[in-house]
């Protein structure tokens, strides 16, 4: 339906990408993945018509409509529910209840239906702007960022919609677990060029690893013959029986062209540096209230304690009060009832995306870390700013300059300098991309001391913590097992609710498989797959295997021809040659094959493995 054929862009020395091609097709969702700054929301823009490419064409079919997230607020009617129906099809424009039900879903009430979108804050009116474009049905649905207003309640509905979304759709996001819950295919912007493969981000990532591999052993194995070649030439140059032979090296290295080294990407590649603490116990919150203004109090009564090495994820609906009681803390608020006992001996870091408004425009990278910590030396400094990814030059831009993402990774940093045995994370992912959101899951999984974070990104909840402060239900729940097991025992309130309307819905999916049936029918694919993929990932181990026996027929072959040079023997030094010769094309063609074997396994292990992604489990 789109096609992306050879776009090329660069904005200043910066070249995002060259010779793009990739397309689009029919019920294709595809999610669009690279570091931030590898032109990801350029491609958006391109697609839009916004930004013009330096070269190469975006085709897109005639009267086809395509929606977009719009970050620009600008409504016209005086209720939630009026502003939304401004989205619905002419041939829907009767049926409100589509967009009660996408209102519903991003979090919005049944009383905030008549309410004026003037009263909401800037989240909810970014949520407003997604219901609209949701509401619209575009033949494209563009969405960069959609979760990053959301809580996880919303995600959960968003995923459960975006599943079933009968048209395309292009997605960016930071939230792996997200994107590979939506996508039937992903694209990867990789070295100023895209890879499209059917499935998800860790299997595009395991391919892009595989090709790279193939290519590196490639690049060193024609290294290797270049420089057996060039000894060749330099050791019988003289010797007139072989001149022939030398001659046609010196004409077959003149037309080889040598493979470039692989460019190191920069990766986020940090640890937190862990202060020891001597105690079983950190923290203790006894009987904390809390309230703004006249407002109902966002905390009663509250209890918490924090042990040495804990894992706490706070987790529950936007606006419930998981940012005040991090900062309550932090110590950035104080108790209006109760109290909090810190250990004398606790050293915390605090990141909080509200914070980045406390960097100063006119500092430096280099500054902002050091002011952090009036003890930090400036060699130090720039060691934390590099495994920040702001590497020499990098460490000197302003503040004014960055990025969200960059400045995200600028309190990052800040926090790095100072040892701290206990981490308070408020949405440390949002603007960092899946590489980065990687990396920081490594290294606070990696942190000797305690976590206490709140995220909404299901990657983190699932993978990191044990324990759970859930706001939900109208009270807070201290929860000491699994997120899964959450889910199993407890779930989530509004959760259940959409679930309730979705299966009211008249236009309603059909109904899954039970699990016995799923049960059965992942038996017959894993069976299958192993029969189609086994074997094909056996025929690519031998021909590895017979790769390393000819280059060590080609490494005796050239040890004989040396050998023979020396007694001046100069039949064998020809005999020698041709065989080394001989053996050089059979490992190109061995190459070739293993190249045809691993693309072949690749593609039948991702086919199977997205049918088996689709069922779950």
């Amino acid at each position: 339906m789109i096609k992306i054929s050879n776009l090329t862009k660069s904005f200043g020395d910066q070249l995002l990408f060259k010779e793009l091609t990739f397309d689009v097709g029919k019920r294709e969702r595809v999610g669009l993945v690279g570091r931030n700054g590898h032109g990801k929301t350029t491609l958006f823009h391109m697609i839009l018509g916004d930004i013009e490419p330096d070269a190469g064409t975006v085709t897109i079919p005639k009267r086809y409509r395509i929606g977009h997230l719009d970050q620009n607020i600008r409504f016209t009617r005086d209720t939630v529910i009026g502003e939304a129906s401004l989205a619905l099809p002419r041939e829907s424009r009767d049926q409100l209840w589509k967009a009660e039900k996408i209102l519903f879903g991003l979090g919005f009430t049944t009383d905030d239906m008549n309410r004026s979108p003037e009263i909401f804050s800037g989240g909810f009116l970014v949520r407003l702007n997604l219901a609209k474009v949701l509401i619209s049905e575009p033949e494209l649905l563009l969405l960069d960022e959609p979760t990053n207003f959301l809580d996880v309640v919303s995600i959960r509905w968003l995923s459960r919609f975006l599943r079933q979304w009968r048209s395309e759709l292009m997605l960016i996001t930071h939230d792996r677990s997200f994107m590979d819950d939506v996508v039937t295919h992903t694209v990867g912007i990789h070295r100023q060029r895209a890879r499209k493969i059917a499935g998800g981000t860790r299997k595009l990532h395991d391919q892009i690893l595989r090709e790279e591999e193939v290519y590196e052993k490639t690049r060193i194995n024609d290294e290797k013959k270049r420089k057996e070649v060039e000894r060749f030439i330099e050791k019988f140059r003289a010797q007139k029986k072989v001149a022939s032979l030398v001659q046609s090296r010196v004409k077959m290295l003149a037309k080889q062209q040598s493979m470039e080294k692989l460019e190191t990407i920069k990766t986020l590649d940090f640890s937190f540096n862990s202060a020891p603490f001597p105690a079983k116990v950190m923290m203790r919150v006894e009987n904390l209230s809390y309230a703004y203004d006249a407002q109902k109090p966002l905390l009663t009564d509250f209890q918490l304690e924090i042990g040495a090495g804990e894992r706490i994820c706070i987790m529950g609906q936007n606006g419930k009060g998981k940012s005040t009681l991090m900062r309550l803390l932090a110590g950035d608020l104080k108790p209006q009832q109760g109290k909090i006992t810190r250990h004398p001996r606790l050293q915390n870091g605090f990141f909080a995306q509200t914070n980045v408004h406390t960097l100063h425009p006119n500092n430096t990278v280099l500054d902002e870390i050091m002011l952090a910590d009036r003890g930090c030396l400036q060699q130090t400094a720039r060691d934390i700013a590099g495994s920040m990814m702001f590497e020499d030059d990098g460490a000197l831009k302003k503040v004014s300059v960055l990025s969200g993402g960059e400045k995200s990774r600028v309190m990052l940093a800040k926090i790095l300098v100072s040892p701290c045995n206990l981490l308070l994370l408020d949405e440390p992912t949002n603007h960092l991309d899946l590489d980065s959101c990687d990396s920081l899951l490594a290294a606070i999984d990696a942190f000797d001391g305690a976590v206490v974070i709140v995220t909404h990104n299901e990657m983190f909840l699932r993978s990191l913590a044990n324990r759970f402060i859930v706001f939900d239900r109208g009270r807070i729940i201290d929860y000491r097992r699994s997120y899964q097991e959450f889910l199993d025992d407890i779930g989530w309130e509004l959760d259940e609710t959409l679930r309730q309307k979705d299966d009211a819905d008249p236009e309603k999916a059909p109904p899954a498989l039970d699990k016995k049936a799923l049960r059965q029918e992942r038996a017959k694919v894993i069976q299958e797959r192993s029969r189609v993929v086994g074997p094909l990932e056996h025929a690519a181990a031998e021909l590895e295997k017979w790769i390393e026996d000819l280059e060590r027929q080609q490494a005796e072959a050239l040890s004989a021809m040396e050998a023979a040079s020396l007694s001046g023997d100069g039949e064998a030094i020809a005999e020698h040659s041709r065989r080394h010769e001989q053996l050089q094309k059979e490992i190109e063609a061995a190459f070739d094959q293993l190249d045809a074997a691993t693309k072949a396994y690749d593609e039948a292990a991702r086919d199977y493995d997205t049918r088996l992604d689709d069922l779950g489990g």
